[in-house]
């Protein structure tokens, strides 16, 4: 059953041990082809969450598109993507995407990783970075444990997993410190400002403004920097945090719109769906696990 750390917090989103399986974690750590399962889904897995699971994809060839918390993004292998528990995650492969999906216990990470916070925190959030060869070798040692019987198993096993996660943790911190051109800490700068004030609505004239620079000119480097222009690189954060409320809590879509600077719940429903192609309710029941329903227009009905 999923976590309910307190009375708003969502506890119905499709949560399972493994996609698809509800019965409890039986191993230390599981480790499959990504073939062996989304072979069964026709290499669609829906969104959903693992309440006690940390889980690493090696994809090795193939394409991928994941998406996390109602974003989604296009990630070219080899590629590593580290899931950790209660984040809402689905994935688009194409068929015949090869690579890994390992699989282990919040609680044997947490353990292990407990001395070293540098190593820990990186995985606290999703992210992804390159399958360097000192992560992705492993991954078939695992596979070949996991499947036998040998004699010391499970602290091979626990020893491999920990192995990944560092590696992984190492490249993404590493990735962080790399310094950063003049150009890219502006476009830090803006993201910093959009995450302070996008629920106030700035436009992209007062962003400039605090930027010290023309609309024009941030549109240039925001473009240059994210491939978006700055008003859809605003939307999207902006639609980012409706997706994460829809998903881990029971506010009302109303609230959620007024929470996000929309005067008129109606229009932030009809935006909503603009840019998800769901409308925050028919998004929420998705996520539940809920059939569609033919609905009330939400311009008549906007109590979530």
């Amino acid at each position: 059953m999923p976590d309910n750390p307190g009375p708003t917090t969502r506890s119905t989103i499709p949560a399972y041990a493994l996609y698809g399986e509800r019965h409890a974690f039986p191993d230390i750590l599981h480790c499959e082809r990504i073939t062996d399962r989304a072979v069964l889904h026709d290499w669609h897995i829906a969104p959903h969450r693992h309440p006690h699971l940390h889980q690493f994809f090696f994809i090795q060839q193939g394409a991928v598109q994941i998406t996390v918390d109602g974003m989604t993004y296009d990630l070219a292998p080899p590629v590593m993507i580290s899931i950790p528990r209660l984040t809402v995650h689905g994935f688009r492969f194409a068929k015949g995407t090869e690579g890994y999906v390992l699989t282990i216990p919040v609680a044997e990470l947490s353990d292990a990783l407990a001395a070293d916070a540098t190593f820990a925190s990186p995985l606290d959030s999703w992210g992804h970075c390159p399958a360097t060869e000192r992560i992705a070798a492993p991954f078939a040692q695992i596979q070949t444990e996991h499947r036998a019987t040998q004699p010391g198993r499970a602290p091979i096993l626990r020893a491999l997993a920990l192995l990944i996660a560092c590696q992984m943790a190492r490249e993404m911190t590493e990735g962080q410190q790399v310094p950063t051109r003049g150009q890219d800490q502006r476009v830090k700068a803006f993201e910093t400002l959009v995450r302070q004030n996008y629920r106030q609505r700035w436009r992209v004239a007062d962003y400039a403004q605090a930027l010290s620079m023309t609309p024009t000119h941030l549109n240039r480097i925001c473009r240059q920097g994210t491939g978006l222009s700055a008003s859809k690189f605003v939307e999207t954060i902006l639609f980012q945090d409706a997706c994460r409320q829809l998903a881990y809590t029971r506010i009302t879509v109303a609230e959620i719109g007024y929470a996000l600077g929309f005067e008129d719940p109606a229009y932030f429903s009809r935006a909503f769906q603009r840019r998800i192609g769901l409308s925050p309710t028919q998004y929420r029941r998705k996520l539940d696990g809920e059939p569609p329903v033919d609905e009330i227009p939400e311009s008549a009905n906007i109590s979530g």
